[in-house]
């Protein structure tokens, strides 16, 4: 079988905007990657905590539900 790891050493990973930088819950993004965009929880990151792989279109529609106000 054929692995379909992404190699995520290349990760470009920024933070939400809605981060004040308090140290609280963030979630760490980064969209510099063609092959998927990964998220993952800021407080986690440092020490090999999981992250969320999405296809890019599906993160795509996932950004423009949110920039319309759809929550639910």
């Amino acid at each position: 079988m054929a692995s379909h790891e992404i190699d995520l050493t290349a990760a470009l990973w920024r933070k939400s905007s809605y981060s004040n930088g308090t140290g609280g819950d963030c979630v760490e993004v980064a969209p510099n990657l063609p092959e998927a965009i990964p998220v993952r929880d800021s407080k986690t990151a440092h020490h090999g905590g999981p992250v969320l792989l999405f296809r890019t279109t599906a993160w795509s529609a996932f950004l423009a539900e949110v920039k319309q106000g759809r929550t639910t």
